[in-house]
């Protein structure tokens, strides 16, 4: 569960570049264009800063010889397809695509090359046709859903020991959100914990969620984290303040900050260096289909203390020990 040490040692090896790099690429502006469900991506935002890092280590700096062309839908999937079509105008050269619907859309929108990321499981979702060989012109990094909800289950399970029922949202217009909703419906029944299920497609969808919670009220509430639930985060923190509901953010480690009990997942750090070298590898002439889709190496696990002091919950001392972070 600890950040491994050689992952370290490689990131150390990997720093002493930048300067060769960064003369072999100062003679021409790279363009990249970043595409999202949710807001554009920002300098600071939990993708964009250390993509932005990653790029550096690279050779690749903002402003210098590096350009971007941010576009997001603001949760509007019906918008991405335009959003596509002017970030070919602009004539980026690669496609960074954030969510299943942003990665669908430039998969199907553009013939330029695509890098994804936070998609769901990528074959089942028919994004690529293996890991190994992508195929068509897209490649990317797995956020391993289908492989860590067993894992988050467990973690939660041990941390709120009365769990028998779990509450979960997801959004139905997302097909990676309605995988993740499977997964972890399975992953629950099989650790006997009873399931609520709530897909929405709306706001309004939510405050129908909430009231059906207050009638019959579960354990926990797991929530699948995309443009519409990261949105209205606050409400749903603001309804397990009042219900006293610990609630779990999938795949999101910033948001455990606003209000959750507990992330695990995969570094978004490591993730993004590693979209950042495939990103370096397309500009350099590889071929996406020829770069074999990426799995996580490095994994953190965190929890909110202030959180689950306020709902009356104690953290055993085996999660406080396998934690990276706890926030007091």
């Amino acid at each position: 569960m600890k950040r491994r040490q050689f992952l370290r040692l490689l990131g150390s090896v990997a720093i002493s570049a930048p300067e060769l790099a960064l003369a072999q690429s100062a003679n021409r502006t790279y363009r990249v264009g970043l595409i999202n469900r949710g807001a554009p991506v920002t300098d600071t935002s939990q993708f964009g800063a250390p993509l932005i890092r990653g790029l550096e280590k690279r050779g690749y700096v903002l402003g210098r010889n590096l350009e971007f062309e941010r576009r997001g839908a603001g949760g509007r999937f019906d918008l991405l397809p335009g959003l596509c079509d002017e970030l070919v105008v602009s004539k980026v050269e690669v496609i960074v695509a954030f969510g299943y619907p942003a990665a669908l859309t430039a998969k199907t929108r553009a013939t330029l090359p695509v890098v994804i990321a936070a998609t769901g499981d990528p074959v089942g979702t028919g994004l690529i046709d293996s890991l190994a060989r992508p195929g068509g012109h897209v490649t990317g990094i797995s956020d391993m859903a289908i492989e860590l909800s067993p894992k988050r289950l467990q973690l939660l399970k041990e941390l709120v020991p009365t769990l028998r029922r779990l509450a979960i949202i997801w959004n139905t217009e997302d097909a990676g959100m309605v995988q993740h909703y499977e997964t972890s419906d399975v992953a629950a029944r099989t650790l006997g914990i009873a399931t609520q299920p709530f897909g929405v497609r709306e706001p309004d969808d939510i405050d129908r969620a909430f009231e059906v919670m207050v009638r019959d009220k579960p354990d926990a509430l797991l929530v699948m984290a995309e443009a519409l639930t990261i949105a209205n985060r606050r409400r749903i923190y603001d309804f397990s303040d009042v219900h006293r509901l610990p609630v779990l953010y999938e795949e999101n480690s910033v948001l455990i900050r606003d209000g959750g009990v507990m992330f695990y997942g995969p570094d978004e750090d490591e993730s993004m260096d590693r979209v950042a070298a495939l990103i370096d590898r397309i500009l350099k002439g590889a071929k996406p289909q020829d770069l074999p889709f990426e799995r996580p190496r490095l994994f953190k696990f965190v929890i909110n203390a202030k959180t689950t002091t306020a709902l009356g919950l104690e953290i055993p001392p085996s999660l406080r020990a396998l934690a990276d972070e706890v926030i007091e």
